[in-house]
């Protein structure tokens, strides 16, 4: 019997739980690790890994190791990430460079990525080469994927395809290789494979679509940050790459000095309403839903492509339910 979403999520925290890679010394390298993955997070990466490995009839706990190993890695981005944007919150508490320092930051991260790459290393015998191989080939995605983030913060303009594609590597990636080495550790066919991470792929960019979303019209509460970070850092989201083709010349070029020019405390409040104002002028939302829909539908049809005698039915059901549960998330 496929185990549901709520069964694989307490394996996964109870696995987190019982780390001992984190319980040793020197507590000032350990003690953010532990902060870090404590902050909590739903899990999506490690939870879909098991998934995909129960739909090709593996045993969850065989999966277990590299399927925490993905939540480490995934913690570890998150915490450089916070340096490089001078980011001083996550999940509603302080980010480790602010809590602690930026070499405290810097070195446990360093460490973080050790751990996940230790945890990888415990995938069944015969998947291991190509589990590791799949984790190599994320980790190096995300890290482009970082890179052509940063350079689109000084790069004058993005295209809608340079920015689908920083997406597909910074995002989509993880998700993507998180169902290929579920599927790898339970000895799934190279086909299914392939087509499970061709669906990864979709869902993970229509995941970072909805980010764009939720940055501005989430309940602030609930999103675990300030509302608006992304037009207060000049972020080239697919909400402003999509307004400049929409908005008429004179409101577009309004658009692109607003983003031209550092955000001051002071003015940061009016700088979020004039772009939200813009936005909702060029109709951006409802594009962005429109894309997000149709992505969702691209995957499924990848996933429908899984020839039904390799599958557990019920795990694919308990597949489905989750990513469509995942993309339903509230504004």
């Amino acid at each position: 019997m496929a185990q549901s979403f709520e069964q694989l999520l307490a394996a996964v925290n109870g696995r987190i739980a019982e780390l001992p890679a984190f319980r040793r010394q020197p507590d000032r390298l350990y003690a953010p690790a532990v902060y870090t993955m404590d902050l909590g997070g739903k899990r999506i990466r490690p939870v879909m890994a098991l998934m995909a490995s129960q739909l090709f009839g593996g045993a969850v706990q065989a999966t277990l190791g590299p399927a925490v190993g993905l939540e480490v890695f995934h913690n570890f981005t998150l915490l450089h990430d916070d340096v490089m944007d001078r980011a001083a919150m996550r999940r509603g508490k302080p980010t480790v460079h602010a809590k602690w320092d930026t070499n405290t930051a810097i070195l446990t991260g360093d460490a973080m990525f050790a751990v996940a790459l230790q945890l990888m290393s415990g995938a069944p015998a015969g998947s291991l080469r190509a589990v590791l191989q799949a984790f190599g080939d994320l980790a190096v995605g995300v890290c482009e994927g970082q890179q052509y983030d940063m350079n689109f913060e000084t790069q004058p303009q993005v295209s809608m395809d340079e920015y689908m594609e920083m997406i597909r590597l910074k995002t989509a990636v993880l998700i993507a290789g998180a169902l290929q080495i579920g599927a790898l550790a339970a000895g799934a066919p190279a086909g299914s494979v392939s087509r499970l991470q061709a669906y990864g792929t979709q869902i993970g960019l229509a995941f970072q679509l909805q980010d764009d979303l939720l940055d501005l019209y989430a309940d602030e509460a609930k999103f675990g940050k300030k509302i608006g970070s992304d037009i207060r850092e000049n972020k080239k989201t697919y909400l402003y790459i999509k307004a400049l083709e929409l908005l008429p010349a004179a409101e577009a070029a309004a658009l692109e000095k607003a983003f031209a020019t550092p955000t001051r405390p002071e003015t940061e409040a009016g700088k979020v309403a004039f772009v939200k104002n813009l936005y909702e002028q060029a109709d951006v939302k409802r594009h962005c839903e429109a894309e997000i829909q149709a992505m969702f539908q691209a995957g499924e049809a990848h996933l429908d492509a899984i020839p039904q005698t390799e599958i557990d039915p019920e795990a694919m059901t308990v597949l489905k339910q989750f990513t469509a549960r995942l993309l339903g998330r509230d504004y």
